[in-house]
């Protein structure tokens, strides 16, 4: 019994040393901003001086380090071209000290970029098939129209594909654009594009990151099978009154920003922004480009965009946002194309004393209206309206990090259509979706693990979608890491427009319908929901500290898919055609399809040197069931090789000149050929119908859908920038851009009535301001 006895006293004095041992600790959070506006500053290093303890800020510029001894520590906060800070900090037991770091931009130029923020990432995430965007680098690209604008950047990018400077859709690893989700601080944007494929609706300047998942992305993001862009806005400058604008040849833009009211060290706990951007080029090009065409180039767009944030001092704050973009177009074919999307949202962030844990939620309502007015056609209409709703919970213990929570979307959807057999096919639907999610980044030497999974409700559809989500890195050598992800994904929004349209600049939604085939390829349809599965495998190689390849590899296998049944020739609400096969009476048929490709990206940054290169090598397939015939077909946007080549030059004594080049070249698109004509007749008055005398329409005899291609794309854009700086919050560019320098010819669609081609933009030379005060 002693000795037992004697066992317990040790083992209970053991533990109570452990346990004191373990509550001589604290832990230390707190944020790093820019001193010059209050901006967060995203993977900026923060180490505790004389140890190797340290992290990075996330995209709110939050940090957390746990497990610290508790007494005085010096704490340093660095940032690429910041000057370091460093604080003294009191760390206690069992406490959570806060300190905020304010750094200033360095007035010493560095001579090399050697390490990035892009770097970091690399080291600390497994970062498959995500693209972080920043500003300047959208800001490096040819600022055709003297505005850079991320829509020009997205096309860069590997595994993205452009259809063309007009009415030009993106297109990511075979998706369509409806597969691909847009999100504006939590907000959901339905269309974020004009039909001028050279801008977005989102001003550059009011930016703070942007990250693209080209897939795989992990449960966090859901609803559809594609891929995701989520955007996030800066608040405004908390310190100064603050402004920009801009005019160039194809339109102007005006930003003002500021504080609302002063706090501590002369910084405001509320600021504004507000940014309006138009485009006039509808007007312009008669004038400057008459080259062109008769009616110019008829585009138009109008963006509005306002935001108030308030902070606490902790560091949780709250924004409102508000925006209204509208499009229109008026152009050969068309008689009036146009939409409009407006909206109101909210979001916070939340850090509870005594606690690591961070609370982020949106709230936002949105809506979005297009119609087009054909000559030949019957109009088309398509609107969509409803809100959305993100809670989310996240928390930091050293290198590991957890994350979970809650969504709900509420929408309605309301479109009208005729399609090439004069069938009307109208709807107005009402939609709710509920999803939790959780995932969980582990860190074991070198290996990084992000397990995740999403359970998503339809509730409209009565189905449940269970998503899992995993994806791992492991850091081979210093220079190699290899990565993976892969995961399950589904969606319930369909396109009011069919893949198969070669050009189609309507651009509607309807959600989930069950006016199906009821069979596809001898199988019962027991699902309503669009469908995939990704698989990716990749690969990073640093060349030393400025350089390196991003390589990726990538099966997306869209195991249902929904698209407009372009067959219909029947009424399927009708009893006389009970007998009638689906494929030639149903509204929508079930597709199934495969892409798969290569991604393979090479970046080189130096200070005044930035070169970016990118192959991507794609096939992309679908197959339809008519009736037991299994039809297979590539669709309009398999382009089988596109390579982006951008670089970017500083020089001069102070830098103030920049020069960027963009060249692109893109493999003809699939189109179908016509094999004949003949004399369509409409028979409007049945067997009554005075066939002999009547006048027909021109019909046309298809060949084999998509069975021919286009010739290449390819188009070379450029940008000399001059930077006269005035004063700190005082400065002026002039930039000088030529898109299509070369005026190469290319196509556009070929109008099979007047028997032409139509091409895309030829050379557009264009001058622009952006004045910084």
């Amino acid at each position: 019994m002693k000795g037992i006895a004697g066992r317990i006293l040790l083992l209970t004095i053991l533990f109570f040393v452990l346990t004191q041992a373990q509550a001589q600790k604290g832990d230390l959070r707190g944020f790093v901003l820019d001193e010059g506006s209050g901006e967060p500053l995203i993977f900026a290093r923060v180490l505790i001086v004389g140890t190797t303890s340290g992290t990075m800020t996330d995209g709110n510029g939050y940090f957390v380090i746990t497990d610290i001894d508790v007494g005085t520590i010096e704490v340093e906060a660095t940032f690429v071209g910041y000057d370091t800070v460093r604080q003294e900090v009191e760390i206690k037991t069992s406490e959570i000290a806060m300190v905020r770091f304010h750094l200033s931009a360095t007035a010493q130029q560095l001579g090399r970029l050697t390490i990035s923020a892009d770097r970091i990432g690399e080291l600390t995430e497994t970062r498959t098939s995500v693209i972080k965007v920043t500003p300047r680098e959208i800001e490096r690209i040819p600022a055709i129209g003297g505005q850079a604008d991320i829509a020009q950047y997205l096309q860069v990018l590997p595994g993205v594909v452009s259809t063309g400077d007009q009415g030009g859709r993106l297109y990511i690893r075979g998706g369509s654009p409806v597969q691909n989700k847009v999100l504006l601080d939590g907000m959901i944007i339905y269309n974020p594009f004009h039909t001028i494929g050279l801008f977005s609706v989102f001003d550059t300047d009011i930016i703070r990151s942007a990250e693209v998942y080209t897939g795989g992305f992990n449960a966090d993001m859901g609803g559809r099978i594609s891929s995701v862009m989520d955007i996030r806005t800066r608040d405004g400058n908390r310190r100064h009154h603050t402004g920009i604008i801009s005019g160039s040849t194809f339109g102007s833009k005006l930003l003002v920003e500021g504080p609302l009211n002063k706090g501590e060290k002369q910084e405001a706990n509320a600021s504004y922004v507000l940014s309006v951007k138009n485009s006039f080029l509808e007007q312009s090009s008669k004038v400057l480009y008459e080259y062109v065409n008769e009616q110019g180039l008829p585009f138009n767009y109008l963006d509005l965009y306002g935001k108030v944030s308030m902070q606490a001092d902790n560091g949780s704050k709250i924004n409102f946002f508000g925006f209204n973009f509208s499009d229109r177009v008026n152009y050969q074919a068309l008689s009036r194309y146009q939409w409009n999307t407006w909206g109101l949202g909210t979001n916070f962030l939340l850090i509870p004393e005594g606690s690591t844990m961070l609370i982020e939620g949106n709230f936002a309502y949105s809506q979005y209206f297009t119609t087009l007015e054909d000559q030949t056609t019957t109009p088309k209409s398509s609107e969509v309206d409803g809100f959305n709703f993100g809670l989310h919970f996240s928390n930091v213990r050293g290198e590991n990090r957890s994350q979970f929570g809650i969504e709900l979307l509420g929408y309605r959807t309301m479109f009208e259509i005729t399609n090439a057999a004069q069938r009307l096919i109208n709807y107005t639907q009402y939609s709710t979706e509920m999803a939790v999610y959780g995932k969980y980044k582990l860190t074991l030497g070198d290996f990084i693990l992000e397990p995740g999974f999403r359970g998503h409700y339809y509730a409209s559809l009565s189905e449940f979608s269970p998503e899992p989500r995993f994806s791992v890195k492991y850091k081979a050598t210093s220079w190699l890491r290899l990565k993976a992800a892969t995961g399950l994904y589904a969606q319930n929004l369909i396109a009011a427009s069919s893949d198969r349209d070669v050009v189609n600049l309507f651009y509607g939604f309807l959600s989930g319908t069950e006016n199906l085939q009821s069979t596809f390829m001898g199988e019962d349809v027991t699902s309503y929901l669009q469908k995939a599965r990704h698989f990716i495998l990749g690969a990073e190689i640093d060349l030393g500290s400025n350089a390196g390849f991003n390589i990726e590899g990538y099966i997306n296998q869209f195991t249902q898919l929904t698209n407009l049944n372009r067959n219909k020739i029947y009424d399927d609400r009708s009893p006389d055609y009970f007998d009638v096969p689906d494929f030639l009476k149903r509204d929508f048929v079930i597709e199934r399809g495969e892409s798969k490709g290569v991604d393979i990206a090479f970046r080189y940054d130096l200070i005044n040197l930035n070169i970016w290169a990118v192959y991507s090598l794609g096939f992309i397939t679908r197959i339809e069931d008519l009736d037991g015939f299994q039809f297979e077909y590539t669709p309009h946007y398999d382009r089988r090789h596109n390579v982006n080549l951008l670089g970017s030059y500083t020089l001069g004594k102070q830098r103030e000149y920049e020069i960027s080049v963009r060249w692109n070249y893109g493999s003809g698109f699939p189109f179908t050929p016509t094999a004949g004509f003949f004399e369509a007749l409409s028979f409007q008055d049945g067997i009554n119908t005075d066939y002999i005398h009547q006048n027909g329409e021109l019909g046309y005899f298809y060949g084999d859908l998509n069975s021919k291609r286009l010739p290449s794309y390819h188009r070379l854009d450029m940008t000399l920038k001059r930077t006269w700086v005035f004063s700190r919050r005082n400065m002026l560019d002039v930039s000088f851009s030529i898109t299509n320098i070369y005026n190469r010819s290319n196509i556009f669609y070929f109008d099979r009535v007047l028997y032409e081609r139509v091409d895309q933009l030829p050379i557009l030379p264009s001058v622009g301001f952006n004045w910084r005060f």
